[in-house]
């Protein structure tokens, strides 16, 4: 109380980072994988001059990410992903889940997960996926954007 410190709802917080597929440090966004893959390319410039990491990242960028970091609709009945749950496309475990949990906002439940770059293109299904929670396959759509407020317009007002 001297501090002013509050409950500020932790479950509210996790459920609108998900709707708006903001990553989380040590969830999502490992050190197994690169910036490249977890979509936060914008914040390395290998061409910025020397810095600790350059020249690996500078190789990655120029491989080109074996997997991307994707948001899922997961359809589900009373038990959401949290985390390391399989992902399936036709029949095969093509990814895993990092993140997920209940969307108050769309009232659905959605999850985090890496995918084969091959899967993650706006040219690509966004269909076919099912995400495994407790042991029953469960259909999941990919997602090219958010599912709240994908233009950051509502932020913006």
């Amino acid at each position: 109380e001297e501090h002013g410190l509050k409950l500020f709802g932790a479950r509210a917080v996790e459920s609108m980072r998900l709707e708006k597929g903001d990553l989380h440090w040590k969830a999502d966004i490992l050190t197994e994988f690169d910036p490249f893959e977890t979509g936060l390319k914008r914040f390395v410039k290998v061409d910025k001059g020397d810095f600790i990491g350059r020249e690996a990242a500078a190789a990655s960028l120029a491989a080109g990410p074996e997997r991307r970091l994707c948001l899922l609709d997961v359809d589900v009945d009373g038990a959401d992903a949290l985390g390391d749950e399989p992902i399936w496309h036709d029949g095969e475990v093509v990814g895993w889940v990092t993140s997920g949990g209940y969307a108050h906002w769309s009232e659905g439940s959605c999850a985090i997960g890496y995918l084969p770059v091959a899967l993650t293109g706006t040219d690509s299904p966004s269909t076919g996926f099912e995400v495994e929670v407790l042991g029953v396959r469960r259909a999941a759509t990919r997602l090219d954007e958010p599912l709240f407020d994908p233009s950051g317009s509502r932020m913006r007002s």
